[in-house]
């Protein structure tokens, strides 16, 4: 019924007004007869191959249709083959609608494009993969994509009740009626595919049986019972992929426990890898919490091997539980933005040479050389801390790491004011001339000496 319940003219088109409401670019095209090649990119049951085959009633032009499941380069040369032969003869353009055109591989998709640049032929492709993804760059730059949204509720409850009561094509003729409250759950089920609910509707259709007055009646239990069960729009290798788990790490990111939980389930539910989400979340405790909570990376980390060890489905709880405690944890992105603000040292200034004072000197000879001289052994100091410089000279006095001031790091970011504040916020030098022991400490200036030359080479393992 999906195919025979097809629209046949621009006004019983359900949705769409953003591109077939009066006035709008895309009808004019379609009322004159001027449309380009487009990429026709929407979900399921949008109305694409149905917008495609309008196109075939309006134009002028001759309208060829193929599945790229089903065919190939050689169908395509044949079609182009005759679209340059009736181009050349009738002076009249083809228009090749190519269905499920992210099908095609890239090879197959190039033997397009010539034909498409120089006017032989009209493409429309129709796909609901992300084209950015599926679509050839050269092709695409040469086709307007145009997307097409999923079917409103009222959108679909004018598609059920057309079907309802269309005698030719639809139910009409067969005294069929539908509870109200059948219908919006057919509409809802749906999920903006009108082909679902067309599907769904005539499986219901076979369970009314006539009542003693001969009206035949579907109700809400006869619509479930169509269903059977409710199929999540999901595609772990597609862009629904990506922007559910975007959701996800967002509403983490956002503090709000409800949506994370949400997005976790619209992914499990769905049949997305646990363990990819669970290593997201890996990922999100370090990127977004950090040092505000050490204990989120922990918390992540035990959901992971949870869920590894009790499995599907009691293991999906460890995972609301990490989700859960994420999103309520302090947020910070300190770790995130030192490590990036160090990497873009180390990008734009190469591998700048370790200072000689904090070199490991397990030979005699770099002990000659000056490696391991004037380092300060923190631990002979109070409190283990001494002023010392560790990074590269040309990076003296970089600063990576600013804590935020929420949840631990707050801690974090008194210490390090506290260590700074003795120097003025200086790192001095590490030459014992200039940075003595602390006073009454009784501490050496250096740690305990290296390895001699017979143990160089253990040495440089521990170090």
């Amino acid at each position: 019924m999906a195919d025979r319940m097809r629209p046949r003219t621009l006004e019983a088109f359900a949705g769409q007004a953003h591109l077939l409401a009066p006035g709008k670019a895309f009808r004019r095209a379609l009322e004159t007869d001027t449309l380009g090649s487009v990429i026709l990119w929407g979900p399921p049951g949008s109305g694409k191959t149905t917008l495609a085959y309008l196109v075939a009633t309006l134009t002028r032009s001759h309208f060829v249709a193929f599945s790229a499941v089903l065919s190939g380069v050689k169908e395509i040369r044949e079609v182009i083959g005759e679209a340059r032969e009736r181009l050349r003869h009738e002076g009249r353009r083809t228009i090749l609608f190519v269905d499920e055109i992210h099908r095609f591989n890239r090879s197959q998709q190039d033997a397009f494009l010539p034909h498409v640049e120089r006017g032989t032929i009209i493409l429309i492709g129709a796909t609901t993969e992300n084209p950015s993804f599926e679509v050839n760059s050269p092709l695409l730059s040469r086709c307007q994509v145009v997307v097409l949204q999923p079917l409103g509720h009222e959108e679909l409850l004018v598609v059920l009740q057309r079907a309802l009561t269309d005698s030719e094509q639809g139910l009409g003729a067969e005294g069929i009626e539908a509870d109200p409250a059948a219908l919006r759950f057919m509409a809802e089920s749906a999920q903006g595919d009108a082909r679902r609910a067309l599907n769904v509707l005539e499986r219901a259709a076979l369970l009314a049986t006539p009542e003693d007055s001969g009206r035949r009646l579907i109700t809400l239990a006869m619509a479930e019972e169509a269903l059977q069960q409710k199929s999540l729009p999901y595609d772990k290798a597609g862009e629904e992929h990506y922007n559910i788990i975007s959701a996800f790490h967002k509403s983490l990111r956002g503090s709000d426990p409800d949506a994370a939980l949400y997005w976790l389930g619209r992914m499990l539910e769905a049949g997305e890898d646990p363990l990819y989400v669970a290593r997201r979340m890996v990922r999100f405790a370090s990127e977004d919490i950090g040092n505000a909570d050490p204990q989120a990376l922990q918390v992540a980390i035990t959901a992971m091997q949870a869920f590894d060890f009790i499995g599907l489905p009691e293991g999906k709880l460890a995972l609301a539980q990490a989700a859960i405690y994420l999103a309520t944890a302090p947020k910070s992105n300190a770790t995130y933005r030192g490590y990036s603000r160090a990497v873009e040292d180390i990008e734009q200034r190469g591998a700048l040479p370790v200072p000689l004072h904090v070199r490991n000197a397990p030979t005699r000879l770099m002990a000659d050389l000056g490696y391991g001289r004037g380092y300060l052994y923190a631990h002979n100091f109070p409190e283990a801390h001494v002023a010392q410089e560790y990074l590269p000279e040309e990076l003296r006095g970089h600063r990576y790491y600013e804590p935020s001031g929420r949840g631990y790091e707050e801690v974090i970011r008194d210490r390090l004011k506290s260590w700074r504040a003795r120097t003025g916020g200086e790192t001095p030098s590490a030459d014992p001339a200039s940075t003595p022991p602390a006073a009454g400490s009784g501490a050496p200036e250096t740690a305990p000496p290296g390895p001699g030359p017979a143990e160089g080479r253990r040495g440089r393992r521990r170090q």
